[in-house]
């Protein structure tokens, strides 16, 4: 499955010209992903000095709202299409995969000073938001007496989404509140800034989200290439559903995490990694079980679900505990634990056909 954005049969029609179209494509892609994420975290970094507040807030705000656009689009189409545990697992999958694999990949190019007050509130959240869908589940579990045919309701939908209008106002408010102007390299002139900070905001945000809608179509393009590509040359599909649509679904947050390091700007990925997994769990998981009820496969309490506690509980333990910065041995961590999460889908997709 592609993000939804681009549709499949494009992809089919170049392929029946030649699978170099496709890799003409992919590689297209993936320049322009770069471009306008690095173009994205520069807009970002602007917005949080003219707002006065932290990378990690517009992070954990503005870019991830557009970074998990891609989950909301599957997942919801998903369970239109009745593929519950699809939807599910997309949202589970990308937490897991911007935890231990983006984050720790991050963290391994680039440790970074992070601000410890405003990093623990956005954990404490993101850790609250994993508890309470775990809660759930294995509430669902007991009342039922049984790990089959489970299934998230519309009104454990709603109550998601409801849940996500109160993260965003709290966050919004939290990022107002207390923190000092961010001044940075590309802003020498902040007095003019002030002058005009309307106009400038404007633009900054504008700038921002036109970056960020280029990651998100590109991705698509991108990912709908590969997938593609991998069923051309016989890779079995559910090994492919299982490594690629959460982690192509999770492109724009490597995209947004790779341009943030190399700009400097680690807080603005950590932010955005953070905000995006509460938002795949309040919102990509909350809007598709409100339009269709989720089944909840058993996989998910044998596998899926402990390790998005595992990587989750790694993540907020080197957030409260570790000082205020991060080591590459936490990042190394973290990718032996999606190395070993990626053996053993692939080894269970292989057993099962």
């Amino acid at each position: 499955m592609m993000l939804g954005i681009i549709p499949e049969s494009s992809y089919h029609q170049l392929l029946s010209h030649g699978p170099w179209l496709l890799w003409t494509l992919a590689l297209v892609a993936l320049v322009i992903l770069g471009a306008a994420a690095d173009r994205a975290v520069w807009a970002a970094v602007r917005l949080a000095a003219e707002l006065g507040v932290s990378r990690i807030a517009i992070g954990a705000t503005v870019v991830s709202l557009g970074t998990t656009a891609p989950e909301v689009s599957v997942s919801v189409i998903a369970a239109m299409k009745g593929q519950g545990g699809l939807a599910l697992g997309n949202a589970i999958g990308s937490v897991i995969c911007n935890t231990a694999l983006i984050f720790g990949l991050g963290c391994v190019m680039a440790p970074f000073v992070f601000d410890r007050a405003g990093l623990r509130r956005q954990s404490s959240v993101h850790m609250g938001v994993m508890v309470l869908l775990v809660g759930i589940v294995l509430i669902l579990a007991i009342v039922a007496g049984s790990v089959r045919d489970l299934r998230l309701s519309r009104g454990i939908g709603v109550l998601f989404m409801a849940l996500l209008g109160i993260y965003m106002y709290l966050s919004i408010r939290w990022a107002r509140k207390g923190l000092a102007e961010v001044e940075t390299p590309e802003l020498p002139d902040i007095a003019d800034l002030r002058a005009h900070k309307i106009r400038q905001t404007v633009a900054s945000f504008l700038v921002l989200a036109a970056g960020l809608a280029v990651v998100v179509v590109s991705s698509d393009a991108l990912v709908g290439s590969v997938v593609t590509l991998s069923r051309h040359y016989g890779m079995p599909e559910e090994v492919l559903a299982l490594t690629l649509v959460a982690f192509g679904t999770s492109v724009p947050e490597l995209a947004t995490a790779i341009a943030s390091l190399r700009r400097g700007h680690g807080e603005l990925m950590i932010g955005n990694i953070l905000g995006a997994n509460t938002l795949c769990i309040l919102w990509v998981t909350g809007a598709s079980a409100a339009v269709e009820p989720l089944g909840v496969p058993t996989t998910f309490f044998f596998l899926h679900l402990p390790v998005m506690v595992l990587v989750t509980g790694l993540l907020t333990a080197f957030i409260f505990l570790g000082g205020n910065h991060f080591r590459r041995w936490q990042g190394g961590l973290l990718l032996t634990v999606y190395t070993g999460y990626i053996a053993v889908l692939t080894l269970h997709a292989a057993g099962s056909q």
